[in-house]
């Protein structure tokens, strides 16, 4: 009996431990006294230099608060959606999704709502119709028809006060365009609404040549020499639609002979990336426009973290609109202001 007595003793002190560490009656990711929450976080790819910033801001605004797993999607949507399901098995709290493509968010909003775990979009807006699907389906960006315009007006300024950038005197703006990738709804946006700030106006446009080089640098550079081959000194101005294109156009530029004593070409673009204020400091670069990567990823983890804590849902950058919606402002950035932006 006193064997019996003992065993029951040791069962009456051990039961309870065991209870608790069964996956039914244990913590959850994320939970528990002082448990910091587990946030999933997909960026289309980690190389876009923009995105890094990004990034760089949420994992800086997450410390101390959040326990988060960053993963890279390598430009692959299968990718991506591969990694938001191991992140919904694992049991995450909340998703913030850099969309690879933004016509693909159906499928991912489905599978966390059957989950029941809220999802920040950012940098890459779904269709309004994707964003209506739930209640639980937020986004963080920038309008780029904003940023569009101030492209636009950064061009226009420039004409207006230099009499001799209409090189062959006449009355128009021949103009060669570098877009991001097809269908981007920034790419679309920001192509149209900046040649709609110049003719907008009262200043006429031919437009020479236009084509994708998907954000990055290096086919920017190899597409500006295609438009020099093709179009030589009838170009009078490059727009781009990030900095990268843009950069890379400035290095084709370069090569032709640009930059040197009188012969200058005005580039603009939008981003304002360090070596975007790099090269409006040495004069190669004629405007961006600050798409304002530290407050994106600041209201991006705001976001996430209030819908993975169950705290109100709200950012400390801007206000949400429609309830659904945080929209950081674009900033125009010329050689009177750069400084104030590195």
């Amino acid at each position: 009996m006193k064997k019996l007595d003992l065993m029951m003793a040791i069962l009456a002190v051990v039961a309870p431990v065991l209870s608790g560490c069964e996956g039914g009656g244990g913590t959850s990711p994320g939970t528990g006294a002082g448990a910091k929450p587990k946030i999933g976080v997909a960026i289309y790819k980690f190389d876009d230099t923009f995105m890094s910033y990004v990034r760089r801001n949420i994992e800086e605004s997450a410390k101390g608060k959040a326990d988060l797993n960053v993963v890279d999607s390598q430009n692959q949507q299968p990718t991506q959606n591969d990694q938001i399901d191991q992140f919904l098995v694992q049991g995450f709290k909340a998703l913030a999704i850099n969309p690879v493509d933004r016509t693909a968010v159906s499928v991912i909003i489905d599978k966390a709502k059957a989950k029941n775990v809220p999802v920040v979009f950012f940098n890459r807006e779904p269709a309004a119709a994707d964003m209506a699907k739930w209640d639980k389906v937020y986004y963080v960006g920038a309008k780029a028809e904003q940023s569009g315009t101030l492209q636009g007006e950064i061009v226009v300024d420039h004409w207006k006060a230099n009499p001799g950038a209409d090189r062959n005197k006449d009355g128009k703006l021949q103009y060669v365009m570098l877009t991001g990738e097809p269908g981007h709804q920034d790419a679309l946006l920001r192509t149209e609404y900046s040649i709609k700030a110049i003719t907008g106006a009262g200043i006429q446009v031919e437009k020479l040549a236009e084509d994708t080089a998907m954000w990055d640098r290096v086919k920017g550079q190899e597409k500006m020499v295609a438009f020099l081959a093709a179009h030589g000194d009838k170009i009078e101005a490059v727009l781009a639609n990030n900095d990268d294109m843009a950069l890379g156009a400035i290095e084709a530029l370069k090569a032709a002979g640009y930059f040197t004593g009188d012969k200058l070409m005005p580039v603009v673009s939008v981003d304002a990336t360090p070596p975007a204020l790099d090269a409006l400091e040495k004069g190669t670069l004629l405007g961006t426009v600050l798409n304002d990567a530290p407050n994106q990823g600041k209201a991006t983890l705001d976001l996430v973290f209030a819908l993975a804590t169950g705290a109100e849902v709200k950012t400390a950058t801007a206000p949400l609109t429609d309830g659904k919606y945080v929209w950081v402002p674009y900033q125009k950035v010329t050689k009177a202001n750069y400084k104030s932006f590195k």
